[in-house]
């Protein structure tokens, strides 16, 4: 008997669930709390002595985003083992969907970084201080740019996965379509990024609620309820 087979489907959800839910809070953490804390967009000066004062802050948020990527892959690894045997093409998809996302996350935390060395003066030292803050931004903007694009997978791989949520039987339906509009409302906030941008503040009021409609709720159910160890009858 292979690992695989070993494995028990209500361990197997509820360790997703705990995995998820820690995801859920690193990346956060790294995403949202840390650049709210530090970044202030149009002031460069203002921004690199955020930066500066708060260099250990600014650093424990590449670190958390650093490894929420990491857990992203062990949470769909483990939603790939519950859900393959609802349909193992679907799943294969879900977590393609999350590994091209991966390399994408890591890319844009080399952007901080290199960000934080130039506010810090260990490279470009012939600029002036302007042109040194100027550009350390542009490192920044262009990182939560990637954020903004990078939110369309967010939202993709949750498809696949709302579809086998609603089909496996041992899950509530419910949750696989609140997750199917949790993925729309990651979609339409990256490509409102895109092509509206001057709608981006109002689009972002209506959709932001949806985008925790359906994870957060999947998370405690898997976390607590776990799924029926018994297997899935057409």
């Amino acid at each position: 008997m292979t690992t695989t087979e070993k494995m028990n489907p209500k361990k197997t959800a509820r360790l997703a669930g705990l995995l998820y839910l820690l995801l859920a809070i690193v990346a956060t953490y790294g995403v949202m709390y840390v650049p709210s804390k530090i970044i202030v967009w149009d002031d460069a000066a203002a921004t690199a002595n955020n930066i500066l004062v708060n260099e250990f802050l600014f650093r424990t948020g590449i670190v958390g985003s650093l490894i929420s990527q990491v857990i992203m892959i062990l949470v769909v690894w483990l939603l790939y083992q519950l859900l393959k045997q609802v349909n193992e093409l679907h799943a294969k998809l879900m977590g393609a969907l999350v590994i091209v996302a991966i390399p994408i996350g890591f890319l844009l935390n080399v952007f901080k970084i290199t960000a934080l060395v130039i506010f810090k003066g260990g490279i470009l030292q012939s600029f002036e201080p302007d042109q040194m803050h100027d550009l350390a931004e542009l490192f920044l903007r262009i990182g939560s740019y990637g954020t903004q694009m990078v939110q369309l997978y967010w939202g993709l791989w949750l498809f696949p996965f709302g579809l086998l949520v609603y089909k496996s039987g041992f899950i509530p339906r419910v949750f696989g379509v609140l997750i199917f509009m949790n993925g729309i409302a990651y979609n339409i906030l990256s490509f409102t990024f895109l092509l509206f941008p001057e709608y981006r503040s109002l689009v972002s009021q209506f959709a932001m609620p949806f985008v925790f409609l359906g994870e957060i709720p999947i998370i405690f159910w898997l976390l607590i309820k776990g799924v029926k160890s018994q297997p899935i009858t057409e």
